[in-house]
């Protein structure tokens, strides 16, 4: 990672001019007056929601695809890397990891060319999805089972400045909104003994350059990017600096046509693509102006969070396109604290259980139990699992069993109960060694649990199936 001082100067100074702008407006012919203390937080807030996704994505994408030293570094940008393991609790990037199924990353840099991901066939019967983000963290399109199948082929995928013509050879196209981007693989593991035939799998993923597919000459490289250093998931919640990061994020997000009207009232507490902002030349009516938008945008998330807790609200609803979302920006801000990177509805659902049946916070000094009907199993086409988070961090549970979720491979060894369900039991302590096959490990503290259901049948889509309660015991 390299930090410029000329270009860190000449923001600093572009900062000044925009936030004395912000205090005393601009005296040039036709300008706005300076925003009130009050506008300044309502547009703060705003700002805040809008941008928490971006930032914290570029805080994940940065330790991924940039920062070579960090331990969570995968490769650079346009390199496939694979995984041929699950997540464990020493993966730390990702709030709310999946521990199902092996990733592969692709940070794709789309500002060139386009990129050409191929796929092998793959057996029927075993799941796979390629998740496309972007910076804005919608899911703007997806191959795979459920999408493309499992035979095979090569898929493009485009920045928003491409016009070009399908290739030959190439499937289906995907456009990304913005120029930077995420690509997300999944391939199903069976279990343990399954982990050589999923490296297999990965070692048949590629992607290169569109040039390199067609054997032409490649374009002229893009500029190099001048990344700066990201916040902590600490600091993003209540430092300036957050929207400092926004406005490097945004430069590679072209304006969408329904947000110009948004960018332009950011602009007036200095937040835009490319524009300066120096928290420590501000004053200090501004920045508590600012500082209170931020905390007003956490207090509206926890409200939202209420509504989910109560059922009013479900995680279906916060992860998809932008059309799905209509540019729901505190939905899409709480997709990315609560889980970031999830599936759209259509390719996986999420009950999550923060509370049990009577409405309290789960913790691991109770003891709990999760029944499944027989004829009440969650209905899907792949496959479905209940994952331990611990809270604050919602990350997996470092627990004596190495065990973070139980899920539908694992069927076969749970003790079933006397009419053909199933009951979990979610504690800390070991239920005992006659249970101990349907144990979910709990930590000593406060937790939740995510279901997921891959590739969801209608039934949990329509809501004629809901996930069962939690009951407490004692």
């Amino acid at each position: 990672m390299t930090m410029m001082l000329s270009r860190r100067s000449l923001h600093a100074a572009l900062a000044g001019v925009a936030c004395s702008n912000l205090m005393l407006g601009s005296r040039g012919a036709g300008a706005q007056p300076a925003p009130s203390a009050a506008e300044i937080r309502a547009i703060a807030k705003q700002a805040y929601v809008y941008g928490f996704p971006m930032v914290d994505n570029y805080r994940i994408q940065q330790a991924y695809f940039v920062d070579r030293p960090n331990p969570e570094f995968k490769a650079p940008w346009n390199h496939l890397f694979n995984t041929a393991r699950v997540f464990t609790p020493e993966d730390r990037a990702i709030q709310t990891p999946n521990s199902d199924t092996p990733y592969s990353f692709l940070g794709m840099d789309l500002r060139a060319e386009p990129l050409v991901l191929t796929v092998p066939r793959i057996e029927a019967g075993r799941y796979f999805s390629i998740q496309f983000i972007d910076a804005y963290t919608f899911n703007f399109d997806y191959a795979g089972s459920r999408t493309t199948g499992n035979g095979g082929g090569s898929f493009l995928v485009a920045g928003p400045r491409w016009d070009g013509a399908t290739p030959e050879g190439v499937s289906r196209v995907f456009r990304c909104e913005t120029e930077l981007g995420l690509a997300g693989y999944r391939t199903q593991l069976f279990g343990a003994h399954d982990l050589d035939a999923v490296r297999r799998i990965q070692a048949g993923y590629r992607a290169e350059p569109l040039s390199s597919f067609l054997n032409r000459p490649a374009p002229p490289a893009a500029p190099a990017i001048d990344f700066v250093q990201p916040l902590t998931p600490g600091q993003q919640r209540e430092s300036l600096e957050f929207f400092r990061i926004l406005n490097f994020v945004l430069r590679f997000c072209p304006t969408h046509p329904s947000e110009a009207e948004l960018m332009a009232s950011f602009a007036r507490i200095g937040v835009g693509a490319g524009r300066g902002f120096d928290p420590a030349s501000l004053s200090p009516a501004t920045r508590a102006a600012l500082e209170g938008g931020i905390a007003d945008a956490w207090q509206d998330f926890e409200a939202l969070r209420r509504r989910m807790d109560a059922g009013e609200v479900s995680s279906g609803e916060l992860f998809g396109t932008r059309a799905f979302l209509r540019n729901n920006y505190l939905y899409r801000m709480a997709a990315a604290v609560i889980g970031i990177y999830g599936n759209s509805r259509e390719e996986a659902v999420y009950p999550l259980y923060r509370t049990d049946a009577d409405g309290a916070a789960l913790h691991g000094g109770r003891r709990y139990t999760l029944r499944f009907a027989p004829d009440r199993m969650p209905p899907v086409n792949a496959f479905w699992s209940l994952t331990m988070y611990g809270l604050p961090d919602s990350l997996l549970v470092a627990n004596p069993l190495n065990r973070y979720l139980l899920n539908s491979p694992m069927l076969p060894q749970f003790q079933r109960d006397p009419d053909g369900g199933l009951t979990f039991h979610i504690q800390h302590e070991s239920p005992g060694p006659a249970r101990e096959a349907n144990w979910l490990p709990a930590p000593s503290g406060p937790f939740f649990l995510a279901m997921r259901l891959y590739w969801p049948q209608p039934a949990a889509l329509d809501g004629s199936w809901r996930a069962p309660h939690l009951l407490r015991l004692g």
